[in-house]
């Protein structure tokens, strides 16, 4: 790819470093002068220390040219969203409350990245606490979204979503509890995967809903997040709700294209009160994998599953408050209105509510399984079923029309999270007001692989990625 160097993928400038063709010194100094240059329109970064992160990249560069090469990311700048933990380092979580927290160890994630050789260069604003689908912080700087910063960004890994659409690094983490690392990749046009639960270790990151939590990555391209998750992926001694199945290869195979792949198309709940403009694009993307080989399957959804989003915010709230509940109580103040209502709401569920929550969700991943993937291999949904909005509306306190917006956002998210099951966020163009809209891949558990093929077929066959937010 040309261009700046921070206009290349990651998959391109990893490359380009280890043949010696750049170094990560120049491809780190591209992403400072970028982040110098533009991350205060976005506020998307918590906290850098420049000469810092170029000490990372001499390091790099002198242990290669020894013969040291540390793996596949060997180089590359990244940057996460502030909720993983790096010993010695602060942590703030987007929040007041933590905002000196230092933690007394790592990730198993970043330590994963640092094994394959990725400099960790920055942390990265978030929503308070990742208690949010718009991306908006009542304490903390709200990340803006770079192809209109007067439009959210998602969240809540609002920072990850805005620093990587921007170019000012090549990947990013976040987490996803109710959909926040897809709605910032469809917010902000990027691809941005939510793992099967239990694919990657949560150990040392921030929890919120032990229930829901999951760890992955937003990056530009179908293959840079391929990449990303094949490196954090796996089971970890740290974590003992992580699989001990076998992690694939997500790049081996990925162009193998749609040929026969058969994609369902749901008849009931992910299109309900969806706008005409967003119907248009997801519908004129079913038509480039018909055109390319898939089978495109009508699909009855379980009626089950209108339940789903309603579960999936209560077990947060629940699960949330449960963890908070000594701040909410003594430092009920220093939350922000949004965060602090939505926590209140999980200490006054009944605990007959919750377990009755928990209790339904295999027998509807069974009735959902069985209704999808017993006939097709893949389900193609939209991934917000409105144009991005403005932050006037989304500026508000929890209260009904704020709450009715969230649940609208997270319509066709926060199921997949309820049942545990892997979804792929996919850039499909832009809508009347100029910003990013996407389509969401669903697939069966532990089965990323052939999202990330179906995703990048797609991304083959258009050119999203290649726009570049003019900022």
């Amino acid at each position: 790819m040309s261009g700046p160097i921070t206009h290349k993928t990651l998959v391109d400038v990893a490359r380009e470093i280890a043949d010696g063709h750049l170094s990560s010194l120049e491809v780190t100094d591209a992403c400072l002068a970028r982040i110098d240059d533009i991350a205060p329109k976005l506020d998307c970064i918590a906290a850098i220390d420049a000469d810092a992160a170029r000490q990372q990249a001499r390091q790099s560069d002198n242990a290669r040219a020894n013969g040291k090469v540390a793996g596949p990311l060997d180089g590359v700048p990244l940057a996460h969203k502030d909720m993983y933990y790096r010993k010695g380092r602060i942590s703030g979580c987007g929040s007041k409350i933590r905002a000196d927290f230092v933690p007394d160890h790592t990730s198993s994630a970043l330590t994963k990245f640092d094994r394959a050789g990725a400099l960790d260069i920055a942390r990265l604003n978030m929503v308070e606490f990742a208690l949010g689908v718009t991306g908006h912080n009542d304490v903390m700087p709200t990340p803006r979204n770079p192809w209109n910063t007067g439009h959210f960004t998602g969240g809540s890994s609002s920072g990850s979503g805005s620093a990587v659409a921007a170019r000012l690094v090549y990947g990013a983490l976040g987490s996803d509890t109710g959909g926040s690392i897809r709605l910032p990749a469809a917010c902000c046009g990027l691809s941005g995967m939510k793992p099967t639960l239990g694919r990657v270790s949560r150990y040392g990151a921030m929890p919120l809903s032990h229930s829901l939590d999951t760890v992955g990555p937003l990056t530009r391209t179908v293959k840079d997040n391929a990449l990303l998750l094949k490196i954090i992926a796996g089971q970890d001694d740290k974590d003992p709700t992580t699989s001990a199945l076998p992690v694939p290869d997500y790049l081996d195979g990925i162009e193998g294209g749609v040929q026969g792949l058969r994609i369902g198309i749901p008849n009931s709940h992910f299109y309900d009160g969806i706008d005409s403009g967003v119907e248009k694009l997801v519908e004129a993307s079913r038509d480039i994998y018909e055109a390319a080989g898939a089978e495109i399957i009508p699909v009855d959804i379980p009626e089950s599953i209108s339940a789903t989003n309603t579960m999936t915010s209560l077990m947060t709230a629940v699960e949330g408050s449960t963890l908070h509940f000594e701040w909410l109580r003594d430092r009920p103040d220093d939350y922000g209105a949004q965060t602090r209502a939505r926590f209140s709401m999980g200490l006054m569920t009944p605990a007959n509510v919750y377990h009755q929550a928990l209790s339904m969700r295999a027998r509807v991943l069974d009735e959902f399984a069985k209704a999808v993937f017993d006939n097709v291999d893949v389900l193609h949904t939209p991934m917000i079923n409105l144009p991005v909005p403005a932050y006037s509306p989304s500026d508000t306190i929890a209260d009904q029309a704020f709450l009715d917006l969230i649940a609208r956002i997270g319509h066709c998210t926060r199921p997949i999270n309820y049942l545990g099951l892997p979804g792929l966020n996919v850039p499909c163009g832009f809508t009347d007001n100029g910003l990013p809209c996407s389509f969401q891949l669903v697939g069966r558990p532990f089965d990323e692989k052939t999202l990330y093929r179906a995703g990048y077929a797609y991304e083959c066959e258009t050119d999203w990625v290649d726009q570049v937010p003019d900022i």
